[in-house]
């Protein structure tokens, strides 16, 4: 496979996990982050260091907004839930998403 080839795939599949994410957003950061170790933050922080990298100024908001597809203060409005109790395991909850 060519350079460019393979760019153009890992691009397609870079934007399909955050269609992916988009399409799925009852799934909360903090269940990412315990199940996967990244969240769509970190996709952010990862999307703004590659294009600093390149010589594009992108600052943490229109980086987030990238991945989000709205500001991330809205998006945090319409679909975070409160905070989980410390120490809550998604792996072991008996609430009804683990059942």
């Amino acid at each position: 496979m060519d350079k460019q080839t393979q760019i153009e795939i890992e691009a397609a599949a870079f934007r399909r996990l955050v269609a992916h994410l988009d399409e799925n957003r009852a799934v909360q950061n903090i269940d990412l982050m315990n199940l996967a170790g990244f969240c769509r933050n970190c996709l952010a922080k990862w999307y703004g260091a590659a294009a600093q990298e390149r010589g594009v100024e992108l600052d943490k908001a229109a980086a987030r907004e990238q991945i989000y597809g709205m500001p991330y203060a809205d998006w945090k409005v319409l679909h975070q839930e409160p905070s989980r109790s410390e120490g809550f395991d998604p792996l072991t909850s008996d609430s009804v998403e683990n059942r």
